[in-house]
């Protein structure tokens, strides 16, 4: 079991379906241990750097499901800390909470806790802290990303990572407003076909998502997380808290909604948290 690094619960794989329970590991087991690693590269170095401005790390996971990255990221960073470091798992589907409530207490996780919650209700919720160090949102369908960024800038979080799944808003304001567009000139032919409009929505959601960051001072950058899930989409979307300078994006962005007949859609990527300088 070389794949498997030194310390990680082998209980905890098993759990998670990683590890049979005779120890065994096969290919695909194999590659999702990989998919894994590959994540928490990411993830790891944004936690130290977290440790060397102060202990007691608070992350937030939104749309946890099964909290799988909660879990792994418990067991290979937080479990050896001698702190109050504690995830939130946040899910709405409570047989999945109550599961995972199970599990770490099996484990002895004592520094993670499960909310039944959706990720809009979190924003306001006092069962979470005020201070928030990192938020993760990894594969949270529909609107969920966005309100885990609104969480994220609420909370001010030093890091964001979002891997973004399936939204198909922008793509339903593109395709009512496709008639208008026209009109303006050949732009409109990026995304004139159904198929073109979902796969074009969801890169616009995506940028917009991006240049929202920005207009909030956070430096992102935009990389491939290969495999993840087998899903397609392997987009991970990685922003730290640099309180760079906001005007220009919060520019680009009201200029792109423009454009694009967007316009409607600006609540969605504007809070009242944006405050571009002069």
């Amino acid at each position: 079991m070389h794949e498997i690094k030194p310390g990680q619960s082998i209980e905890l794989l098993k759990e998670l379906h990683i590890l049979t329970r005779d120890d065994k590991m096969n290919q695909d087991s194999r590659r999702k241990l990989k998919q894994i690693f590959h994540l928490y590269q990411f993830i790891e170095p944004l936690l130290k750097e977290i440790q060397q401005d102060h202990a007691d790390i608070q992350l937030v996971d939104h749309g946890a499901g099964k909290s799988y990255l909660g879990f792994i990221l418990y067991d290979l960073f937080f479990k050896a800390l001698n702190d109050q470091s504690h995830i939130y798992s946040i899910e709405t589907r409570d047989e999945l909470v109550t599961k995972s409530q199970v599990l770490a207490e099996k484990l002895g996780f004592p520094g993670m806790s499960f909310l039944n919650l959706s990720v809009a209700e979190s924003i306001d919720s006092d069962r979470l802290p005020e201070k928030i160090d990192i938020v993760t949102a990894l594969h949270a369908c529909n609107t969920a990303t966005d309100d885990a960024i609104r969480f994220a800038l609420k909370k001010r979080a030093k890091f964001i990572v979002l891997v973004p799944c399936c939204q198909a808003e922008v793509a339903t304001v593109l395709n009512k407003n496709k008639g208008k567009a026209l009109a303006k000139g050949a732009l409109v032919e990026v995304w004139r076909h159904p198929l073109h409009t979902r796969e074009f929505g969801s890169q616009v959601t995506n940028v917009l998502r991006c240049l929202q960051l920005e207009a909030h001072g956070y430096k992102v950058s935009v990389t491939e997380l290969v495999g993840w899930e087998h899903s397609m989409k392997n987009e991970l979307i990685i922003a730290s808290d640099k309180n760079l300078p906001r005007k220009r994006p919060a520019e680009r962005l009201n200029e792109l909604l423009e454009t694009l007949g967007l316009e409607e859609m600006s609540s969605r990527f504007f809070t009242s948290s944006a405050m571009p300088e002069k």
